[in-house]
């Protein structure tokens, strides 16, 4: 059996577009290249039904590491807690208040972008702090 080369993360949500900027703008990533014969995503937009318009987004990590996230438009809310969430490293190899700092700017940058902070979980015996956040949509994420 072949292994697994690469490995895509998809959000279902309402907004594809809107969505991933969100996400390019957190990350660090960038938007795809439009379809071949397309010079831009709003000429391809315009070369589909209205139906059909604005269904997905992408976006890669312009260094090549890190996956690519992919989003689709749904009918449907979401309506309960994600099963799988994002954890953004931003305090990795930082401990105590040093991490918290760290930790309370990223969070500052993301709320100017439209992310929500829900709650900061302080440092414990066993894990270091880390705040838990939604993006535009309301998908939860880590703030790590």
């Amino acid at each position: 059996m072949p292994s697994i080369k690469q490995v895509q993360i998809t959000f279902d949500c309402a907004s594809p577009e809107r969505v991933g900027r969100f996400w390019c703008e957190v990350l660090g990533y960038v938007a795809v290249s439009p379809p071949e014969g397309f010079a831009t995503w709003d000429d391809f937009n315009r070369s589909l039904p209205p139906e059909d318009r604005d269904a997905w987004f992408a976006c890669s990590d312009p260094s090549g590491v890190g996956p690519r996230l992919y989003f689709q438009r749904v009918p449907e809310g979401k309506v309960a807690k994600n099963r799988v969430h994002l954890d953004v490293r931003a305090g990795t190899g930082l401990v105590g208040d040093e991490r918290l700092a760290t930790l309370e700017a990223e969070c500052a940058r993301l709320v100017a972008l439209g992310a929500v902070k829900q709650r900061v979980l302080v440092a414990d015996e066993e894990n270091e702090s880390c705040i838990l956040m939604q993006d535009v949509e309301g998908n939860e994420f880590c703030l790590d």
